[in-house]
């Protein structure tokens, strides 16, 4: 049976016009292809068939009405979700116990969007719970495995949005980054992942963790095929007034090249304390294949970002504190029984409902909102990002793209990293772009040259001008080789 996952979204959108196949196949065949290749995976916490066959229907409706160019970027692609993400009808449940029966009763634009550019909607992917963590290992539903080594983590928050395509589950998935959540699970899992800038897609529909950090993204095989998505779900939209009104078309550039670009690069970064040289090597690898290109390549300084992790840890846990409130037991979410009083219920239901990650970190915010605290660090964070928002606006006077790594290291193993300070660092290299709000993105270069594990290199974009690091990106993919589907799931091999 065809895995149309492996297929690049040019190539779905030409075979259906062609009638190669049809849009119910690919459907039937990825529905069929996630119940035997999934339970080695568990990217997938729900599977929507009814959502897809709806969708193919009206595709196959459009093909035989030879109109098919009209629905989208994404016609017959096969999607995913974050389950962060609200889709009518599906649950919503953050990988949280909290909302383990909470079915959505709205869309996400983000998901709306997608659909409407022709996607095909394969169901929900796991998560850490409410986005709390780098390795999927928080969800109350169980761990997301890394397909490429099955004993390793795929990366988080976004794990099972990563995982799904680097198995051959969807073609395209959606994920959410408010410290590096799209772009480390990218790297970890061998796949394009893009945080766009803060403001390009909708964040309505999508449950928040800090609403000022957060952005959604696609994962994708190619840097095309996350130029099509991204194409589809970005723009101004009146629910959300944080988004703005992108008209740019993220594929217009992919051919360009690199040639009398400025690229910078962060000897800090590069000289980083836990930054393993395997990773080390492929970003300097990835820096002399731009120059051979014919990029320039500009030391630049960005003195304040070894502070954005201090700021996030101020900043994140306060928003999401104030995010998680609304959970509380009587409205919707986990209710404890057997309470006379209501103190007593919301307790209960809180330790209950939230795990050990979120309670953490709402206790954490809790504490700096707090009288006599607020002052003493939340305003410092505050005034910190102003800082380091203002050394990336310095920095983009001199270069038109900065490279540097995704994360210190290529995934661990299950378990091998369990205190919450040294998961924390995971993001040491991503954090700072959410906090100035510009966009980024994981490219693969290839395996390290000592685990043998994927291993991504991050392009940074200024504000609203994402078409850089995506031409950046396409001129760097044509330097490299690689598998886009881990080779144990490659072909159908997995699960057979």
């Amino acid at each position: 049976m065809t895995n149309y996952a492996e297929m690049s979204v040019r190539a779905i959108r030409e075979g259906l016009g062609a009638k190669a196949f049809s849009a119910r196949e690919i459907a039937e065949a990825s529905i069929a292809r996630i119940a035997a290749v999934d339970p080695d995976i568990h990217a997938f916490l729900e599977t929507t068939e009814a959502l897809a066959l709806e969708q193919a229907a009206r595709l196959d409706a459009a093909v035989a009405a030879g109109t098919l160019a009209e629905c989208g970027p994404l016609a017959g692609v096969p999607v995913a979700f974050k389950d962060n993400m609200n889709q009518t009808g599906t649950h919503t449940t953050c990988s949280s116990r909290m909302l383990e029966n909470y079915v959505a009763p709205y869309t996400a634009t983000c998901v709306e969007k997608t659909v409407a550019a022709g996607g095909i909607p394969l169901g929900k992917l796991n998560m850490d719970e409410f986005a709390f963590g780098s390795s999927t290992e928080t969800s109350a539903f169980g761990p997301t495995k890394n397909p490429w080594d099955t004993s390793r983590v795929p990366g988080g928050s976004s794990g099972g949005s990563a995982a799904a395509v680097a198995a051959g589950l969807a073609a395209v998935t959606l994920g959410s980054d408010t410290g590096g959540s799209i772009r480390q699970p990218g790297s970890f899992c061998g796949v394009v992942a893009v945080k766009p800038t803060y403001g390009v897609v909708s964040r309505y529909g999508v449950v928040a963790f800090g609403s000022s950090l957060d952005q959604v993204g696609p994962f994708a095989k190619t840097v095309e095929d996350a130029a099509y998505a991204l194409n589809a779900i970005s723009g101004r939209d009146p629910l959300d007034c944080t988004s703005q009104d992108i008209t740019t078309d993220f594929t217009a550039n992919l051919e360009q090249g690199v040639r009398g670009m400025k690229i910078g690069i962060v000897p800090a970064f590069m000289e980083a304390e836990g930054l393993d040289a395997e990773v080390k090597a492929k970003v300097e690898e990835a820096a002399a294949n731009l120059e051979k290109l014919g990029a320039e390549l500009v030391e630049i300084d960005l003195p304040n970002a070894q502070a954005a992790m201090s700021a996030y840890y101020v900043l994140g846990p306060c928003e999401a504190f104030s995010n998680l409130a609304r959970f509380d037991s009587v409205r919707y979410g986990y209710c404890d029984p057997g309470h006379a009083d209501l103190g007593s219920q919301y307790e209960a239901s809180r330790a209950g409902g939230f795990g050990p990650e979120s309670r953490r970190r709402i206790m954490l915010g809790s504490y700096l909102l707090s009288a006599g605290v607020y002052d003493k660090y939340y305003y410092p964070a505050q005034q910190v990002r102003t800082l380091i928002t203002e050394d990336y606006a310095k920095a983009y006077e001199k270069v038109e793209c900065i490279l540097a790594p995704v994360s210190p290291r290529t995934a661990f193993t299950f378990g091998e990293v369990s205190d919450p300070t040294s998961m924390y660092l995971s993001d040491m290299f991503t954090i700072s772009i959410n906090i100035a709000g510009n966009g980024g993105m994981s490219l693969p270069v290839g395996l390290g040259a000592d685990t043998g594990l994927p291993v991504g290199v991050q392009l940074i974009a200024p504000q609203f001008k994402d078409q850089n690091m995506f031409r950046v990106a396409a001129a760097l993919e044509s330097c490299y080789e690689i598998e886009r589907i881990a080779p144990a799931f490659a072909d159908g091999k997995a699960g057979a």
